[in-house]
């Protein structure tokens, strides 16, 4: 029997989800990385990075790529592994609004798969 996601607070995200939004949002690299596990993949824009330097690079190009602000819409429970939240980011980027699901994977408590896309 599958299990439809359900609406969540973002009070209701798992520390490690929360831990990123948080640190990504403050441009804190080191604590946004310290969400993933060791293996982790994150796959943004098309591209995907593997292992905690690749996603330290990325994360670090990005916070400086454009500025924008990020804002918390919505947050989803697919079951206890995956969660997705859902992010508005409006800055100088081509368009200046978007919004993004962020959809986790995790494994022991820890960021495994990150997807990021509209």
């Amino acid at each position: 029997m599958s299990t439809s996601p359900a609406s969540a607070r973002p009070g209701d995200l798992p520390t490690a989800v929360t831990r990123y939004l948080e640190a990504h949002r403050a441009h804190d690299t080191a604590t946004a990385i310290s969400a993933f596990s060791g293996d982790a993949t994150v796959t943004d824009d098309g591209r995907t990075y593997e292992g905690t330097a690749a996603i330290e690079a990325w994360l670090a190009r990005s916070s400086v790529e454009y500025t924008y602000t990020t804002t918390l819409t919505g947050a989803e429970r697919v079951d206890e592994t995956h969660w997705t939240a859902t992010n508005r980011l409006e800055g100088d980027f081509p368009g200046g609004v978007v919004d993004l699901n962020y959809r986790f994977t995790l494994t022991d408590g820890l960021i495994e798969r990150l997807v990021i896309e509209p």
